[in-house]
């Protein structure tokens, strides 16, 4: 869908000389700066931010792609960094929140990184056994989707609670579907 915008960008970080993982890496410490900057309490510069670190994760693939060296590392490499990407936000969340001694928007940060992670965790895990984890409605764009825009408008108690919600809700429908899968392999 987008890899007619992301394939030049990509390619010209490729002539530049830059490596895949450096521009992950780049992604995983610009998304340390939008945390430290919610947590100052600049949470619509943090979401700023975060908007133009976003694509960033997609360029490192398509760098690797064009290159012709994809890895399983590498692509190991970018789901562990897109998970602490993810946990910093929310890290520099939970202090912004303990700052305003905010009991509601720290269990929202609680709750919300535990969807997510458990959203990723059951896809791997389905994936390992050999099931279909894919299913759901909040993957990690869909996340960003929603967290970018309340940062933005400093509503981010708002978009917490939606990614609260729904992220738990996408990890029992992967559950449930792991659950159906296994029950149809078991009939066969």
């Amino acid at each position: 869908m987008f890899k007619n915008v992301i394939d030049p960008i990509a390619a010209f970080l490729n002539r530049l000389g830059l490596k895949p993982n450096t521009v992950t890496l780049s992604g995983l410490i610009g998304h340390t700066a939008a945390a430290y900057l919610i947590a100052q309490g600049e949470v619509t510069w943090g979401g700023l931010l975060i908007l133009v670190m976003a694509p960033v994760d997609a360029l490192d693939g398509a760098m690797a792609r064009l290159r012709g060296e994809p890895s399983k590392f590498g692509a190991f490499i970018d789901s562990v960094t897109d998970r602490y990407s993810e946990l910093v936000l929310f890290g520099g969340l939970l202090v912004y929140f303990l700052n305003q001694n905010n009991w509601l928007g720290c269990g929202l940060v609680y709750l919300a990184a535990a969807g997510s992670v458990m959203v990723s965790y059951t896809r791997a895990r389905a994936e390992t056994l050999g099931f279909d984890g894919k299913i759901g409605l909040l993957s990690r764009v869909e996340r960003y989707i929603i967290l970018i825009p309340s940062l933005i408008f400093n509503l981010s108690i708002y978009g917490l609670g939606i990614i609260a919600v729904l992220a738990n809700f996408t990890a029992v429908q992967r559950i449930w579907s792991v659950r159906k899968q296994a029950h149809e392999t078991m009939n066969l």
